[in-house]
């Protein structure tokens, strides 16, 4: 036995003390392990399972988003529950990937100086949002969030949302043409329920929620940021996961 350990160092050693031959073996073990993990993803036609309910952003929620993101949101607020259960059962149930297949960038992360706003959306009301954006601490008084009042005095554009629809297209989020060439009237739209073109929304956005503007006659960054945060975590039914979960 103790010959045999002897053989074994010996030959261990050649690796210690030569730089040239460690680094070989570390990059070939490196490229055996990569190949392990990568090579069966090439033949998935995808690595995010289909989920019912999932849809692409209304022109609306897109704007509010890109507001979200250009304001730094994302740095305090994170957009994945974990499947642990103190996480499921102060968030809800955990976030499934496919919940992010439109998201350029996906808002996962684990930095939280605020709550995780992955199911956010009909928590609480249109009302309850405005005044938390304009005014953090008059609903949730130990907040550290900032004030984003600036946001009901900001006229949001919309001429532009049909091309941010467009790269968004070619990223492959599947926005029809006339989704695209429709934006800025759905924008709209989506903020009043007696707009001549509520029913054209309807039939292109069947299940997005239509909400009312913070000021009549102005449609503001705050509006959109709201329409934005409203969705959060309504598309999918989660009743069927629980379901299947209890049934195994």
């Amino acid at each position: 036995m103790a010959a045999h350990d002897t053989s074994f160092w010996s030959k261990h050693q050649i690796l210690e003390k030569n730089s040239i031959i460690l680094v070989i073996g570390i990059l070939l073990m490196i490229s055996v392990g990569g190949i392990v993990e990568i090579a069966p993803l090439f033949y998935l036609k995808s690595t995010i399972e289909k989920v019912g309910g999932v849809r692409p952003y209304t022109p609306l929620e897109l704007a509010g988003r890109d507001i979200y993101v250009r304001e730094g949101c994302y740095t305090c607020h994170s957009q994945m529950i974990r499947a642990l259960k103190d996480e499921v059962e102060r968030y809800g149930h955990y976030s499934l990937a496919a919940e992010s297949m439109y998201d350029h960038p996906f808002q996962w992360g684990s930095k939280r100086n605020g709550p995780d706003l992955a199911r956010v959306g009909g928590k609480y009301s249109d009302d309850w949002q405005r005044a938390h954006l304009a005014a953090p601490r008059s609903v949730v008084p130990g907040s550290i969030m900032p004030n984003y009042a600036f946001l009901f005095d900001r006229e949001l554009r919309l001429e532009h949302l049909g091309e941010h629809m467009t790269i968004q297209s070619i990223e492959g989020v599947p926005y029809t043409q006339e989704q695209i060439a429709n934006a800025a009237v759905d924008a709209a739209a989506q903020l009043n329920p007696d707009d001549k073109n509520a029913s054209a929304f309807a039939k292109r956005w069947p299940t997005a929620v239509v909400r009312t503007v913070a000021k009549p006659g102005k449609i503001t960054e705050a509006d959109a940021v709201v329409a934005y945060l409203q969705m959060l975590g309504t598309l999918v039914d989660f009743k069927i996961y629980d379901e299947k979960a209890n049934l195994r």
